[in-house]
């Protein structure tokens, strides 16, 4: 990892902690004239981001894949004026359809939440074959980036917030097996995706600086919403993570308003201007770890902000999807 890197990836003192919501983050917030697209903005911390920019006087894009489901959450939606467009991440024709119609609708776009995913799905193949979270996760993101970029550079000072997890310590990107040819695991599938979400963001920012587009990834805490659906009961009640009756009792557990809270920060604060390509966890910026120590706590693995191999991904993304205009 570089000096850069590691000398950046550091707490700026932050006001916020793990318990601050996205109306503390966002209390007196004036986001009037801006734009955002924020995708899975109509369920879980998707939902609650959309209301916080909402309310802030943005007007807010959501890609959704249940356009129906997406206009009954959002419907008497407070604030900002909100639109709903027709995208699924895992089919890329569809994702550029949507970045057509964002591109032909919004002039600029001062922020872009990639909010939506999934998480710990059976194995599934998408497009030519592809493993399911992994295209999910990063090559819809990357692509609905790539395609939208012309307007983040239009805003001249653009932000793109993208979620990951403390999953990412689970595993490094599998460059030998991405797409699990050789026997599926749901769990390194997962961490797979999630690293690619602080890599995407790493090589983003790098690129994509002098535009004045900046790049952030986060994990959003440990919250309960509708991204564990694959889960069944009993295994949410083996992990620790709910009891029987399915109250929830994981230590450190957040609220959807809490776990949208970093994300948010990280989409605002003037603490990080002039600042990108780093980890975000509970509103600060997380400190490197080695690989063997233990996850969580405000650290990010090395692997994960690693330059070269977010240029690696890159490159990588670039090939499979076709996309990738930025630079």
């Amino acid at each position: 990892m570089s000096i850069r890197t590691s000398t950046m990836q550091q707490p700026v003192n932050s006001p916020y902690s793990a318990a601050s919501t996205a109306q503390d983050v966002m209390a007196g917030a004036d986001l009037s004239g801006r734009t955002a697209v924020v995708t899975g903005g109509y369920s879980g911390l998707g939902l609650e981001t959309v209301r916080a920019l909402a309310a802030a006087g943005a007007r807010v894009i959501v890609p959704a894949r249940r356009p129906e489901a997406a206009r009954t959450a959002l419907a008497g939606l407070r604030g900002g004026a909100c639109e709903i467009v027709p995208m699924d991440l895992t089919d890329l024709g569809s994702v550029r359809s949507a970045a057509a119609h964002i591109r032909e609708t919004a002039g600029r776009l001062d922020l872009l939440m990639a909010v939506a995913g999934v998480m710990l799905t059976p194995e599934r193949r998408v497009g030519p074959g592809w493993e399911y979270q992994l295209t999910a996760n990063h090559f819809g993101h990357f692509t609905l980036v790539s395609e939208l970029y012309p307007l983040l550079r239009a805003a001249r000072g653009a932000r793109v917030v993208v979620y990951s997890s403390g999953g990412h310590g689970i595993s490094d990107f599998r460059w030998h097996d991405p797409h699990f040819r050789t026997g599926y695991d749901r769990w390194q599938a997962y961490g797979q995706a999630k690293t690619a979400n602080v890599l995407f963001a790493v090589h983003l920012d790098a690129l994509g600086r002098g535009d004045g587009v900046r790049a952030f990834a986060l994990h959003p805490g440990s919250i309960i919403t509708g991204l564990q659906r694959e889960l069944t009961h009993r295994e949410l009640v083996d992990l620790g993570w709910v009891d029987e009756q399915g109250t929830v009792i994981g230590k450190g557990f957040k609220s959807p308003s809490q776990g949208a809270a970093t994300g948010l920060w990280a989409a605002t604060s003037p603490l990080l201007a002039g600042r990108g390509g780093l980890y975000l966890e509970d509103c600060e910026v997380a400190r490197v770890t080695e690989e063997d120590a233990p996850e969580g706590d405000g650290w990010v693995r090395r692997y994960a902000v690693d330059p070269a191999s977010a240029a690696r991904l890159w490159d990588l993304s670039v090939a499979a999807t076709g996309s990738g205009p930025v630079g």
